[in-house]
């Protein structure tokens, strides 16, 4: 069963920067002081569906959102300017899920395609990438209990504030 979006992803130039605005202006906070990162990993090329990826991360919540950012050193963007209001899509969205096996074969009975992938167990997460219709990411992931980072811990923060 699909339960709600879990994250939205954005792209950066300067991570670092963005982390600061995000947490000093609009109250975000890191879920991990060290973020995450990674090079010349195939599970991560997998998962991303982009071969050869390398890239810096962090995960930000405040209230009932988390918002994931990179900072990719590979390969590079076609893009060499901010996007604009007018330009397609977001980096990503992830939606979280209590069975990855049966709601990726709902996504795709509905028209989301994965080219040929299969979810990654990476411990903490299940997970993969894959694109709706018009070729927009949507991350399906099934978090395990307690990992930091799931919805239940999200409402238990927002009823304590």
């Amino acid at each position: 069963m699909i339960r709600g979006i879990h994250h939205i992803g954005m792209n950066c130039r300067d991570l670092a920067r963005m982390k600061r605005f995000y947490c000093e202006a609009l109250g975000f906070e890191p879920v991990d002081e060290d973020g995450f990162g990674w090079a010349a990993e195939p599970v991560m090329d997998h998962i991303v569906d982009l071969p050869g990826s390398a890239a810096k991360g962090c995960m930000l919540r405040a209230g009932t959102c988390y918002v994931e950012m990179f900072e990719y050193a590979a390969p590079p963007s076609d893009l060499d300017r901010p996007l604009r209001p007018n330009d397609r899509g977001y980096t990503h969205m992830c939606i979280d899920v209590t069975d990855i096996e049966a709601d990726i074969a709902h996504l795709k009975a509905c028209g989301m395609t994965f080219n040929g992938r299969d979810f990654v167990d990476v411990g903490h997460v299940k997970t993969l990438y894959g694109y709706d219709p018009e070729g927009n990411v949507i991350e399906v992931q099934q978090c395990v209990a307690r990992n930091g980072f799931t919805l239940e811990e999200l409402d238990e923060r927002s009823a304590v504030t």
